[in-house]
């Protein structure tokens, strides 16, 4: 018998995840379920103060003082903190049962890592991560006895698919969409704009990740990122662009067999099932699946017009602080790009270049992974 109601707070909860997480919560048929204790956002006030009008957590964080006060002005019994330290204030909460880490960028490392200490599982939305600390959360997770569930569509479904037993796999396979830019040449791709890069055929996403579907470097993040959540060498993953999204991503055991998970595209699945692993219970009704009139179909990415992918990959297997540079290199890169002051050839040519000159720095310390982050966003 699974505990009644467990203790959830939700960084990012005014984000595209952290809004559809609430969204899973609300159409929960057991609402005994979860309890929201805690939520942290970055700047989107307004939003945030519905949602404590409507979930009555303990504690908020926001991103900057100013916003602090304006939260503490309009609720005065409320626990309100801001900026990086009131990220780590939420998930310091011994009491936490789970956490939502939906934010983007390496603001959610440090906070996963302390939660996870203090035994609490964590809903991992954020690559950056395992992609940038993969062996020192993972560690911090087992020490404390503690879970990383992925909320990745495709990582979620590498978890339903395999069971859990993966010590009997041969490979995982992770299917992309291709993106936008799927049947666009290279040429095309550089001159391609921010709108265009945004126009996402199948998911509606933050406007980070969408630009690095884009570039297939989400699809890069993903793979080194199930590298560390399955304890899989990179030469038992897969890539397979699958423009249909049905396919969320399958594994193929030992033995031959391969499973799949399959199901319309849709968010609230992969949250739900990481909130109430490894329960199912009843939520958000999404149009029942039928595969009559469907069509399935795979490619081998082209790593010469989506270099991006390749370069993940080979910064996954020399490891070290290498994924570091290539995330941090490619994330400044990616607001400049938002911004309109770089294009997509600059993304691809600035993180190759930070990557050539990096040396890596073998089994770092979180402070190593720290400073190495700082430089690369300093220099660029």
């Amino acid at each position: 018998m699974h505990k009644t109601t467990k203790n959830l707070a939700i960084l990012g909860s005014t984000g595209s995840i952290g809004t559809q997480t609430l969204e899973v919560l609300e159409a929960l048929e057991n609402k005994e379920l979860f309890n929201v204790v805690s939520l942290a956002c970055g700047n989107n006030i307004e939003l945030l103060i519905q949602q404590i009008k409507k979930f009555n957590p303990k504690k908020v964080s926001v991103g900057c003082e100013k916003g602090a006060k304006e939260i503490k002005s309009i609720f005065p019994k409320l626990e309100v903190f801001f900026g990086d330290d009131g990220l780590i204030e939420i998930a310091n909460d011994t009491t936490l049962d789970i956490m939502l880490t939906g934010t983007s960028g390496y603001a959610g490392l440090k906070p996963t890592i302390c939660a996870l200490q203090n035994g609490a599982d964590i809903a991992l939305a954020n690559k950056e991560t395992l992609v940038m600390a993969g062996d020192i959360v993972t560690k911090a997770a087992k020490e404390a006895n503690a879970k990383i569930l992925p909320v990745d569509s495709e990582h979620s479904a590498i978890l339903q698919s395999s069971g859990g037993k993966f010590d009997d796999l041969n490979k995982i396979i992770i299917t992309a969409s291709g993106g936008p830019f799927l049947n666009k040449t290279k040429e095309e791709i550089f001159k391609a704009t921010c709108a265009d890069a945004l126009k996402h055929p199948r998911w509606n996403m933050g406007k980070k990740i969408t630009i690095d579907s884009a570039t297939l470097m989400n699809k890069g993040l993903e793979v080194i990122e199930a590298h560390h959540l399955f304890n899989l060498p990179y030469e038992k993953i897969e890539v397979a662009i699958h423009p249909e999204s049905l396919v969320h991503s399958a594994v193929e055991f030992k033995d031959g067999s391969i499973v799949a998970q399959i199901g319309v595209p849709s968010m609230h699945i992969p949250i739900q099932y990481a909130l109430c692993y490894p329960h199912r219970e009843t939520g958000i009704k999404t149009n029942s699946f039928s595969f009559i009139g469907k069509k399935l179909t795979f490619d081998t990415p082209d790593f010469e017009k989506f270099p991006c992918l390749k370069m993940a990959y080979e910064a996954g297997k020399t490891g070290g602080t290498m994924p570091v540079v290539l995330n941090a290199a490619n994330e400044v890169c990616v607001y400049k790009f938002l911004k309109g002051e770089i294009g997509i050839k600059d993304i691809i040519n600035t993180v190759e270049k930070e990557l050539s000159h990096h040396t890596s720095v073998k089994n770092p310390t979180i402070d190593e992974i720290f400073a190495v982050d700082k430089e690369i966003r300093a220099k660029l």
